[in-house]
């Protein structure tokens, strides 16, 4: 039992530091939205790097988000079905759910990584980066996917809980 509470501890960590990598990135976005504006309208000279670093943000942002919710159990998924379905079904949904994820967020972070390795030395059109930080989000945040919902199915916890 300690080393499970040792694994979950250490998955929190990760957690949070993906919450915080999340937001960050959010937060960084903004501004390099906004400098894109002031660049554009203000000094009529729109710098040509903030696209594509606002979208390695955005994927990043998006993916690691996505992440946390795996964790959460909060993703996009049917309540009222799974709520309304008996014990045995409610538990089967809930093993199925984790799986899509696990499957889904390993794809996300096997692909999302040849991606990213495969266009590394590719330059990026607008910007003085590689191609492959494009792919960043997708690689990691996939992976994160992948890892959260493993370590929802580890857990075991399958039961929903009784409403009344």
């Amino acid at each position: 039992m300690a080393g499970s509470n040792a694994l979950s501890g250490a998955f929190g960590v990760l957690a949070r530091l993906a919450m915080i990598i999340a937001g960050a990135s959010l937060c960084i976005l903004v501004l390099v939205l906004a400098w894109q504006v002031i660049g554009r309208y203000a000094l009529n000279d729109s710098p040509g790097w903030t696209e594509p670093v606002a979208l390695i943000l955005m994927s990043v942002a998006a993916l690691f988000g996505a992440a946390i919710a795996v964790r959460r159990e909060s993703h996009f998924n049917f309540p009222t079905l799974v709520e309304m379905a008996p014990a045995p079904i409610r538990a089967l949904l809930k093993l199925l759910a984790r799986l899509i994820a696990l499957v889904f967020g390993a794809a996300l972070g096997w692909y999302g990584g040849f991606l990213m390795i495969d266009s590394w030395n590719v330059p990026m059109a607008g910007a003085p980066l590689p191609e492959g930080l494009s792919y960043v989000g997708l690689c990691l945040g996939g992976g994160l996917i992948a890892l959260f919902a493993l370590e929802r199915l580890i857990s075991g916890d399958y039961q929903a809980e009784e409403h009344a």
